[in-house]
């Protein structure tokens, strides 16, 4: 991970970006009540204790003049001691874990604002919804997010090729999940999607999960992880002796779909015009009706996937937002019978950069794209005999 020393710069130009979004809505104040919201205001100040609540134990007020954060007396101790909240301009209010109201109204006392006048991350004790806008805001990461983003992207490389090294022939699903996760939990990450199958699963189901079964033939692992708010995605297959004929096909098939949809999200590019690039891209390889199949995948960051688009959701307040640099990308084309791509990328002024590119793994040449790309690991005749 990144020195967190720089998260003060961090949190001062999402702070920045807060407050135009403030002015801009002629509004008296924002609150960020969601996981995602707070990790990118705060800079990951809080490991979540339930990763499944939609609601984070500390909550970002912010007003024209005013930074405040507010957390049940539980874990007030613990926001101060381990995150330091004040080196970041913030200070902390403390409320009781028993009383529903005593977040909202702390936001409300220490803003010095009335609800109605709040815009929130969709909260319905404020009075705006500014969702679509807040998304909008973070896309392009800060100085300090792209590094974090690029040391979760190379923790989350390792922990995939570890796991799918660790396969042999009549391993399981799970065993082989298993290894996964704990290689991303020895780095503080948590898994937040795990897809992990082998043989007839992986060319039947889109979204295979672990079932415990052995696998003898091929396997893929699936991976969406998640460390400081942060979220980075990737694929990669193991065939046992030989890659199978199919999947290669597959695979080369789809990585044209890939170079096709990345080229479409150079900087001053839609999101909108990406997505019926990746449409076509699926007619020029003789799959025109591929992309209806599954999500396609897009922008990630604060989010798994910070917004879905497909074609005819030109109403979309997303659909003409423009790529810039700073925004993260993770499109994960497929194709039935078992052959997916996927990793995550950082749109730069001088290109894409791949933060989950392969360390210790095969890699080919794909035309149109800058760098190697992950192939499909074969083990050797003798690593495949059970």
């Amino acid at each position: 991970m990144t020195d967190k020393s720089s998260r003060p710069e961090h949190v001062r130009e999402v702070v920045a970006r807060l407050r135009r979004l403030i002015e801009e809505h002629r509004l008296d104040g924002v609150v960020l009540t969601g996981p995602s919201a707070v990790a990118w205001a705060t800079g990951g100040m809080n490991t979540a204790i339930d990763r499944a609540l939609p609601v984070d134990m500390v909550w970002v007020a912010i007003s024209r003049d005013t930074q405040v954060l507010v957390t049940t007396e539980v874990e007030y101790p613990r926001i101060v001691a381990d995150s330091q909240p004040e080196n970041c301009g913030f200070s902390v209010v403390p409320v009781p874990w028993y009383d529903p109201g005593a977040f909202p109204a702390a936001c409300s006392k220490h803003l010095e604002v009335a609800p109605s006048k709040i815009g929130s991350d969709g909260h319905p004790s404020f009075g705006v919804d500014l969702s679509d806008e807040l998304i909008i805001a973070r896309l392009a990461l800060t100085d300090f997010a792209k590094g974090e983003l690029r040391a979760l992207g190379r923790d989350t490389t390792r922990a995939l090729e570890v796991a799918l090294q660790y396969w042999r022939p009549g391993t399981t699903d799970r065993q082989v999940q298993a290894e996964m996760v704990r290689q991303l939990e020895l780095t503080g990450a948590e898994a937040v999607v795990a897809l992990v199958a082998g043989d007839e699963r992986v060319a039947s189901l889109r979204h295979p999960v672990a079932l415990g079964r052995p696998a003898f033939d091929r396997v893929m692992a699936v991976v969406v992880s998640r460390r400081g708010g942060l979220n980075v995605a990737a694929t990669r297959f193991v065939a046992a002796g030989k890659a199978p004929a199919d999947l290669e096909s597959r695979f080369r098939a789809l990585r044209d779909v890939e170079a096709a949809v990345l080229h479409a999200c150079a900087p001053g590019g839609s999101y909108g015009r990406a997505t019926l690039r990746l449409v076509e891209a699926y007619r020029e390889i003789g799959y025109p009706e591929s992309w209806r199949e599954h999500w396609q995948g897009g922008p990630i960051g604060y989010g798994t996937r910070e917004f879905e688009l497909a074609p005819g959701w030109e109403e979309s307040a997303f659909w003409t937002t423009q790529v810039a640099p700073g925004h993260a990308l993770a499109w994960n084309p497929s194709l039935a019978g078992g052959a997916k791509v996927e990793d995550t990328f950082l749109v730069t002024e001088d290109g894409l950069e791949c933060v989950t590119a392969p360390l210790d793994w095969p890699t080919e040449k794909v035309e149109g794209l800058a760098g190697d790309r992950a192939a499909v690991l074969v083990l050797s005749d003798k690593e495949s005999r059970p």
